[in-house]
């Protein structure tokens, strides 16, 4: 099993596929990174030999953030956001939809299940 910046790879997923299971790293980047280490995309994780998987490693560490310094940097973005007070960081700080979409209708995944107000009946 190959291990990358602390990821362990499924092992029978293509190298491209398998490359996105890190943070930070999406499909482009994974085609890009075998470019420079010269390693077929469709070769299987688990037929990776130990020299492929360092290279992979070297180029990976060298110049991409990923995981742990990736995720810091995304959270340091939306509090920088919060903090100048722009209309995404209010959106943030609201937990609503911060890229525009519409809110009277859908929007449930970032706003929570319903919770229904109604009237409550009297005692008599």
């Amino acid at each position: 099993m190959a291990r990358i910046a602390g990821v362990d790879l499924p092992k029978g997923k293509r190298l491209e596929i398998a490359l996105t299971y890190i943070y930070g790293i999406g499909r482009s980047s994974a085609n890009e990174i075998l470019k420079k280490t010269g390693i077929s995309p469709d070769i299987r994780v688990e037929k990776l030999s130990e020299e492929e998987v360092s290279k992979l490693r070297s180029v990976i560490e060298s110049d991409y953030k990923v995981e742990g310094s990736k995720r810091a940097e995304v959270a340091m973005n939306i509090k920088r956001l919060m903090d100048i007070g722009s209309y995404r960081g209010l959106r943030h700080r609201r937990n609503l939809p911060v890229r525009g979409q519409r809110t009277r209708t859908n929007a449930r995944t970032k706003r929570g299940s319903r919770r229904t107000i109604g009237a409550k009946r009297k005692k008599k």
